[in-house]
């Protein structure tokens, strides 16, 4: 037999089903580092923290200007 061709002959039926033996494997790839937070929910959090503060500093200012102001 020669060197480069196969040692079985392909063979074609005529009728009937054609199966194939190649069986589709999974392909796996490298895992992606996925952030637990996205950066538009950090940056929505933080203008909810700055915003909370802000208010928080608003309530405390006429309170301690209150108390201030009684002898």
């Amino acid at each position: 037999m020669p060197e480069g061709k196969a040692a079985f002959r392909e063979v074609l039926p005529k009728q009937g089903q054609l199966s194939v033996e190649d069986a589709p494997a999974m392909v796996l790839c490298k895992p992606k580092v996925l952030p637990l937070k996205s950066v538009t929910l950090e940056k929505l959090e933080k203008l909810q923290r700055a915003a909370l503060e802000a208010l928080e500093a608003a309530e405390a200012a006429p309170a301690e200007g209150a108390a201030r102001s009684r002898p």
